[in-house]
């Protein structure tokens, strides 16, 4: 391992040359790489999967292909991706829930996100939007909140367990309970909600901020540490007494445990090159993402703690894994 993330971390540095990695990573690769989203089209982890494929393409002088595997909170496209080869042929896009979340939520799963991939780099974060519907007599946080005390009734929506559990972080953090509306993709639940069919939602930034501009949903926060350029209007929770609400969804890179290290460095390296140049930057900040290259072992120590986290806010709430 600490071979690995040495030989990741130089290349990463532009220190790992063609006379020090293995001739078979000089040549690698030989033919079309795949990149598996473990969600359907049209989602942020997808998007951003194919800004990336883009990038990879011209860096790796070999196809990088998106390939859709959806199904169970992202767990069918991470088996798939956890049993493929590690020849570095297979990549994953994984995110908070294939990396993070799943393990808190579901007692068994057919991979270990721990055991079953090796880091390669984080990619792109972005913050979540809070928003309902406009006959929600509601404006503030401040006022959501008070009215969820005074109404029983409040509910929200949420397509998994990743969105669920930052609503509940939220319930946790303001003294509330609202009643849990789950939906199977962030589609369905953002059309109930302009219907007026439930209540709150909390998304990533990119899905919900165009119903916002549009005066079909009303935006109360955003769950990032800074507002957002695309929404300065919007505050963000932190700012309005809410600090352990600070909420990412996030997305990185990882392979089939066991890939050779001088492929790992490779990737690494060209996955930096790309999220640090400028148009790349460009095509993410346009959707309100951010891009966020790192070691694979800051992947690796991330993820964790991310595991931890959401595990702790699951127990809280009762969310018992399944």
């Amino acid at each position: 391992m600490h071979r690995r993330l040495f030989i990741a971390a130089m290349a990463a540095l532009g220190l790992a040359g063609p006379f020090n990695l293995p001739a078979f990573a000089q040549a690698y690769p030989t033919k079309p790489v795949k990149i598996i989203v473990p969600f359907a089209p049209g989602g942020v982890t997808d998007m951003v999967s194919r800004v990336m494929a883009q990038g990879l393409t011209a860096e790796l002088g070999q196809p990088a292909v998106v390939e859709n595997r959806a199904g169970a909170s992202g767990i069918v496209g991470a088996e798939v991706a956890a049993k493929s080869a590690p020849d570095g042929y297979t990549l994953m896009m994984g995110n908070i829930s294939t990396l993070a979340i799943n393990a808190a939520v579901f007692a068994r799963l057919p991979y270990d996100p721990q055991v079953s991939f090796d880091p390669i780099s984080m990619v792109a974060r972005q913050p979540l939007v809070v928003a309902v519907n406009p006959n929600v007599p509601v404006k503030t946080i401040g006022e959501l909140i008070a009215y969820a005390k005074s109404n029983n009734k409040l509910n929200f929506g949420s397509a998994g367990a990743s969105l669920q559990l930052a609503t509940e972080a939220f319930n946790q953090a303001a003294g509330i309970q609202m009643t849990h509306v789950p939906y199977k993709g962030s589609g369905p639940a953002m059309t109930d909600l302009v219907a007026g069919h439930i209540d709150v939602l909390f998304d990533a930034f990119s899905s919900l901020y165009p119903f916002i501009q549009q005066g079909r949903l009303r935006g109360l926060a955003i769950t990032s540490d800074k507002r957002s350029p695309l929404a300065p209007e919007l505050p963000t929770l932190g700012e309005l007494g809410f600090p352990q609400v600070e909420v990412t969804s996030w997305q990185g890179i990882v392979v089939p445990a066991g890939t050779p290290p001088a492929i790992i460095a490779k990737l690494n390296a060209a996955i930096i090159k790309l999220l640090e140049s400028q148009s790349v930057k460009d095509q993410l900040a346009k959707q309100g993402v951010e891009a966020a290259p790192s070691t694979p072992d800051q992947l690796a120590q991330y993820a964790n703690k991310e595991r931890q986290r959401w595990t702790e806010v699951a127990n809280k709430a009762g969310v018992k894994p399944n």
